[in-house]
């Protein structure tokens, strides 16, 4: 699948780091490091801008090493970017950790899927088909 993308970044574009890889590092673009607080999140740029083709979107989600190592990691997960977004790529970036993060220039932040996606088209009923769980919520399978 081809999409259009601008790189008005300082970095090379995102990519696959293995040929089984679902998602594709994205890297701050920022003049001076951002120190993020514990417990405090900031928006990230990118410099990235895409075109998405109809029926799919671009998910923006944690990387997991930042999450274990650093506990650092994507607010929003997955964050969305609609097909006609036209925007800068931004990341919102949260610090769960007890001491300061620093985010650097050129620093891997994130990791962007491509998915496919469709749009449902309600059909309002009085009453839904029955199934074996029911309205069970939370918990309800049990721990086994």
């Amino acid at each position: 699948m081809k999409i259009q993308i601008i790189n008005k970044s300082k970095h090379p574009l995102p990519r696959y780091a293995t040929n089984l890889s679902a998602g594709m590092d994205l890297r701050a673009n920022i003049d001076n490091p951002i120190v993020l607080k514990p417990l405090a999140r900031c928006l990230v740029p990118t410099g990235l801008y895409v075109a998405i083709p109809a029926g799919y979107e671009a998910q923006v989600r944690p990387r997991s090493g930042l999450a274990i190592k650093k506990g650092v990691t994507v607010l929003n997960s997955p964050g969305t970017i609609d097909a006609d977004y036209r925007g800068e790529i931004c990341v919102i970036m949260v610090n769960l950790s007890a001491e300061d993060f620093v985010i650097e220039d050129g620093e891997r932040i994130a990791q962007m899927v491509i998915a496919r996606h469709e749009q449902a088209e309600w059909q309002e009923v009085e009453v839904l088909d029955d199934t074996e769980r029911g309205a069970g919520g939370f918990g309800h399978t049990g721990t086994v």
